[in-house]
């Protein structure tokens, strides 16, 4: 039998997801007039309030989206191993699509890319700045991203998706598409392929984890923050 929702509950699920979407793109397209660099975590800022809006109104609870309680005293340790593994396989994934890349001449991974240069390129040597995006990455990135792209999408779509052997892959794949595009638009097509197969990666762990997001939050805001301090040392990595 079907664990499908019944017809009227995917409308409900489809408004909802358009709804937000809107609300993503809008909001980035909006604040790009502004000042494009910050026009992500704007975004994603916007796009997270909804989401609370409506759990509120549907008086939904954030477990769905994998803030689970912990019941044991031993659980909270056991989330740093979960999340080093998180960290080695997103350092793992990205360098080796980007190297895979390079071998096949499909980028080049010599020299920094243009978008990034221009949205980052003042954090070598500047504290002020360096200290900015790291309390971005912390709350936009890795507290916006995953609660987004891995705890509200999966839950989403898996809800929308009949109740198959293939949904849990559907499920996590389509939100890893839309990482790859959300971060394109400075990364190019590089940035496309190497971070949707990272938002794969991280969808793939978050379901492993029995859909705890703390370790996908500790392991994504970990590894950015590991760059930043790379570029704020003028290191070339």
């Amino acid at each position: 039998m079907s664990l499908a929702p019944p017809r009227r509950s995917r409308i409900g699920l489809l408004v909802e997801l358009v709804l937000v979407a809107v609300v993503l793109i809008g909001s980035k397209a909006l604040y790009d007039l502004v000042d494009w660099r910050f026009a992500g975590p704007v975004s994603m800022g916007c796009t997270i309030t909804t989401i609370a809006l409506i759990s509120y109104f549907r008086k939904e609870s954030w477990a769905n989206f994998g803030f689970r309680k912990l019941r044991r005293w031993w659980s909270g340790p056991l989330i740093l191993p979960q999340a080093l593994l998180g960290v080695v396989v997103i350092l793992a994934v990205g360098a080796g699509t980007a190297y895979l890349g390079d071998l096949l001449g499909i980028w080049d991974t010599d020299g920094t890319q243009a978008g990034v240069e221009a949205r980052w390129g003042n954090v070598e040597g500047n504290l002020p700045v360096y200290l900015l995006w790291l309390a971005i990455i912390w709350t936009s990135a890795a507290f916006g991203e995953e609660i987004f792209f891995r705890g509200y999408l999966i839950d989403r779509i898996g809800r929308f998706l009949p109740d198959a052997r293939w949904a849990s892959f559907i499920a996590i794949l389509i939100p890893a598409i839309i990482f790859g595009s959300v971060h394109a638009y400075y990364q190019g097509f590089r940035g496309f392929v190497v971070t949707g197969l990272i938002g794969l990666a991280l969808g793939a762990l978050y379901l492993a984890n029995k859909r705890n997001l703390w370790p996908n939050i500790l392991a994504h805001g970990a590894v950015d923050t590991l760059g930043f301090t790379a570029m704020y040392l003028g290191l070339d990595v």
